[in-house]
């Protein structure tokens, strides 16, 4: 496979996956990536990053040590990472193909989506372009197979405009998350049998977790997201019943309220 900086890797592993759309799907459409058992909401995993990298800044080697991206700062030579820290060095490297519908009629013959648009626009005023030159700096360890050095022919990731990288590195709250890969907003997936190839190079063994592939499309109320629908019914139940338990001991046993000349005689 080739990576769009121009890296070629061999021996990639290719996962095919043949899945059916029972209904057609109107836009806009999203394919997400699923995680399970990965753990971004860690204490010292979330820390680890250095914002001043990321918004360009020629951060040194003694800077990006004495800074947030502890213990992943400094590799070859003692020159910084960049990016430093262990978000990103963790990043989700597969690489999703075009889904291809596998029985197109003369109304569909394919599935186009795109990775313009997948990150926030908060998120990305985060970045800016870097002041490093290629021999500032060397590749995460984990980026070997993508960037394996910089140099003239490898230049550095454009942190501004790779919104995958952006996406990745707003860490989730839960172990089992799902981040937006791609995604299509002016064409209908039509209802059929379509495959995606995707090239496996991130290794969900090394923690015990799983990857899957999402697809999904929103409506007027918004994408199906069942987490703070349940997380509302569970407080608003503990709080209906916290309120009928006061009221049945306000009932059964009030508390005596004594008249104000009571009060003035005391006094």
């Amino acid at each position: 496979m080739t990576y769009p900086n121009g890296v070629s890797v061999p021996n990639t592993t290719v996962c095919s996956v043949a899945f059916d759309i029972e209904d057609d799907l109107h836009p806009p459409v999203f394919l997400y990536y699923r995680l399970t058992n990965f753990f971004q909401n860690h204490r010292r995993y979330v820390k680890s990053f250095d914002p001043l990298q990321m918004k360009g800044q020629n951060r040194t080697a003694g800077q990006v040590k004495s800074g947030g991206c502890d213990p992943l700062t400094n590799g070859a030579g003692d020159k910084p990472y960049y990016p430093c820290g262990l978000i990103a060095n963790s990043l989700f490297n597969d690489t999703f193909q075009q889904p291809i519908l596998q029985n197109p009629t003369a109304n569909s013959t394919g599935y186009n989506m795109t990775t313009t648009g997948i990150a926030w626009s908060s998120d990305r005023d985060l970045y800016k372009p870097t002041a490093y030159s290629v021999d500032d700096v060397v590749p995460p360890p984990n980026w070997l197979r993508m960037y394996p050095e910089y140099n003239a022919s490898i230049p550095l990731p454009n942190l501004q405009e790779w919104e995958g990288f952006q996406v990745w590195m707003r860490t989730a709250g839960l172990p089992d998350f799902s981040k937006l890969a791609m995604r299509n907003d002016t064409g209908v997936m039509y209802a059929g049998r379509y495959q995606i190839d995707i090239w496996d190079e991130f290794d969900v063994t090394v923690f015990g977790g799983t990857k899957q592939i999402l697809i999904s499309t929103r409506t007027v109320m918004g994408g199906k997201n069942p987490f703070l629908g349940i997380a509302y019914i569970v407080v608003g139940g503990v709080c209906v019943l916290l309120g009928a338990i006061f009221t049945a001991t306000h009932i059964i046993k009030p508390r005596l309220v004594l008249p104000p000349s009571f009060a003035l005689r005391a006094a």
